[in-house]
């Protein structure tokens, strides 16, 4: 992985007003606002971001916030699933673009023309033509270019895109892959007295991010992606779930998820590790860096516990979640950038990447950090 770029939307949600909106809402009950302030208060998180503009929760101030917030009387208003997904549509076009081509630019090794396969990523709307075919056309690349879109799978949906790189770069030696995930996961965000809901509203953010993926190493720090791995929890079917309704797409998302992973990480993680003659049998902490994805602050707090692991080991993802809040399939690459742009790291650090999704899906994925001029796939 030569570069990895990112990209937010310039309306930002500060938490404790948020959390004082969402909880002043008149259909909160007095339990679902203790519930609400709790959930905001514990999460983490210091702001967000979102593509609904004027929705800052501070001033209210129009923009495209008119079907989803009554500036006048201070009311969340309730859209039907087409006009979440027809911003969806308009927003995360600019999104992919942007962070799409900031990886272009960063990369002088590579161009336009040197893209030979698009995937892109997403969980929070659908249009076609699609977000690969709008950077086909917008950035000027091939239009022979591959395209593949993995829409729906939730927050671990980065890890199938770059092992799917991974493998085009391997099939063929000439490869250049350009992943761009984009979520928008604040479109689906309701006012509720119901638990999921609650927790939903108070993490989850948009953003954008794209890497560029090759056989061959670019100018600056990247990641060999080594090894991949996926399990299914026993437990969790119902427990995190991901559908769509009438009025937006709907997260179930209990507060038995941390539990669920502290109790069955080490089987999760267990195979990817047995597979590293070096890592075999020793302690996780002695993988350096963890890029875990931050589904909310208490799943860190139980990665970190029964792995046994330092605190600083989880500062790149708890820094992420603090910043940017939830990003669903996009947060795990801001966490890895912040990684890539820690200068005080030695040339050659082994990173553990991790994320929980929809099932409980557990993806988890091996890479090592490289100096400039030794970046690539392997």
């Amino acid at each position: 992985m030569r570069t990895i770029q990112t990209s937010v939307p310039s309306t930002v949600l500060e938490q404790p007003a948020t959390r004082d909106r969402f909880a002043g809402q008149p259909s909160v009950s007095r339990l679902g606002e203790r519930l609400l302030r709790a959930a905001f208060d514990q999460s983490g998180i210091d702001q967000r971001h979102t593509v609904i503009d004027g929705f800052d929760m501070t001033r209210g101030d129009g923009g495209n916030s008119g079907d989803f917030y009554d500036r006048d009387s201070g009311t969340l208003l309730v859209p039907g699933t087409r006009v979440r997904n027809e911003l969806y549509t308009q927003e995360a076009t600019k999104l992919y673009i942007d962070a799409a081509r900031q990886a272009l630019e960063a990369d002088e090794g590579i161009g336009p023309d040197d893209i030979t396969h698009v995937v892109t990523v997403s969980c929070t709307g659908f249009y076609q033509p699609g977000p690969d075919y709008m950077l086909v056309r917008q950035l000027g690349l091939d239009p022979r270019v591959q395209r593949y879109h993995l829409g729906f799978m939730g927050c671990y949906a980065s890890f199938p895109a770059l092992r799917a790189a991974r493998s085009f770069c391997e099939a063929d030696p000439d490869a250049v892959v350009l992943v761009v995930s984009a979520e928008l996961c604040t479109l689906h965000v309701r006012s509720s007295n119901d638990p999921d809901q609650i927790i939903a509203s108070s993490v989850f953010a948009d953003g954008a991010a794209a890497a560029i993926v090759s056989g061959t190493p670019g100018a600056g720090a990247g990641l060999r992606l080594e090894a991949f791995d996926t399990a299914l929890t026993p437990v969790g079917e119902a427990d995190m779930a991901w559908t769509i309704g009438d009025e937006g797409f709907e997260m179930v998302l209990s507060s038995y998820v941390p539990k669920i992973i502290g109790e069955h990480i080490h089987d999760a993680l267990g195979p990817l590790f047995s597979r590293q003659a070096a890592l075999a049998g020793r302690p996780y902490k002695d993988v350096e860096y963890w890029a875990v994805h931050p589904g909310g602050r208490s799943i860190l707090d139980k990665v970190e516990s029964n792995l046994e692991l330092r605190p600083d080991q989880l500062t790149p993802s708890r820094e992420i979640l603090r910043r940017y809040g939830n990003m669903s399939s996009a947060t795990i690459l801001f966490i890895l950038k912040n990684i890539l742009d820690d200068s005080s790291a030695e040339s050659e650090e082994q990173v553990c990447a991790m994320a929980f999704g929809p099932g409980l899906t557990v993806e988890s994925a091996l890479m090592t950090k490289l100096s400039p001029d030794k970046a690539g796939t392997r």
